[in-house]
């Protein structure tokens, strides 16, 4: 049977970079995101006994094995999960920039999980379908949901799961997603997580994260912007700050990247409030309000020339198309 799912994309304010489970893909933290309405990934997954291989075709492009190797390994551990074993074929469609700090596997896991649990007509919960959307990629446990969502870290496959805080959020916010660079990053998410835990100040970041959750949770239910922004900014710094210490030290930062930070720090300087959050890439997101997103625009092409920025807000969780 054919099912289409389509996942959008989150981007973690709150952030997750460490595994205390490789292959279950758990957390050393809790995480908090915002789901993402301008970026998502379609996704056909397709099972019968008359096919003869398994297939993965991305953006129209008929992946080779060993570019597949992720996703094949991926839907056979579901396959062994629930007892079934027929050849696939999968046709996915990003609408996202792939390894560029955008996460494009979080919006391409839910949507594999979702499509891959409705074609063989599997009656799971949500909170159920996260935890197998987290063992294709961690973020994507958080693209289940719409609005803002937490990962609750837990400590086994049956704890770790996301929960939704609010998905139609009634919060004045934008989010400006500016792309300084597209290029394939230089090291992997899963190398620099584990790179950055040799950081003397992780540790004192993993001892802060429950702390860093609640105030964030209670921002979100005072609809407070601006207790949401410097908290986002704050997380992505403590994460940056173990990649630049850890004890082989490394940056996704690009000099545009500096540029944007400098930007958004002078254009609140000047009474124009906006912050900046930063994942495992060199681009740079806004989180602004209505009211200063034109005059935020402007000024990042000022500062930046031929530069793609992408204005989202707040997005859904996974649908059948």
């Amino acid at each position: 049977m054919k099912k289409t799912a389509r996942a959008h994309t989150n981007i973690a304010l709150i952030k997750y970079w460490g595994k205390a489970d490789q292959a279950l893909k758990t957390p050393l933290m809790s995480s908090l995101s915002m789901t993402l309405d301008a970026f998502y990934t379609d996704t056909t997954f397709e099972h019968d006994s008359s096919l003869t291989e398994d297939t993965f075709i991305l953006n129209e492009q008929k992946q080779s094995v060993a570019d597949s190797k992720r996703v094949f390994n991926y839907i056979h551990l579901l396959q062994e999960k629930f007892g079934v074993n027929d050849h696939f074929t999968i046709r996915s469609t990003n609408h996202v920039p792939t390894s560029a700090g955008l996460a494009s596997s979080a919006s391409a896991f839910a949507a594999l999980a979702t499509s891959f649990v409705a074609s063989y007509g599997l009656d799971l919960s949500k909170k159920e379908l996260s935890r197998l959307a987290r063992l294709g990629s961690g973020s994507a446990t958080r693209s289940v949901y719409g609005g803002f969502v937490e990962w609750k870290k837990g400590f086994d496959d049956e704890s770790s799961y996301a929960a939704p805080i609010d998905e139609n959020p009634d919060l004045d916010l934008s989010l400006l997603a500016i792309e300084v660079n597209t290029k394939q990053k230089k090291i992997s998410s899963t190398k620099g997580m584990q790179l950055a835990q040799t950081s003397p100040f992780y540790q004192p970041w993993l001892a802060r994260n429950e702390e860093e959750i609640a105030e964030i949770k209670q921002a979100i239910q005072n609809n407070d912007f601006t207790r949401i922004g410097e908290l986002s900014e704050l997380s992505a710094n403590e994460m940056h700050a173990c990649n630049l210490t850890a004890k082989e030290p490394f940056t996704y930062f690009e000099p545009e990247t500096i540029k944007i930070i400098k930007l958004v720090e002078d254009l609140r300087k000047n009474g124009i409030e906006c912050y900046y959050t930063i994942d495992a890439g060199p681009n740079v997101k806004i989180l602004c309000t209505l009211r200063n997103r034109k005059d935020i625009i402007s000024a990042v092409q000022k500062t930046l020339t031929n530069v793609k920025i992408v204005v989202a807000s707040f997005g859904p969780g996974v649908t059948l198309l």
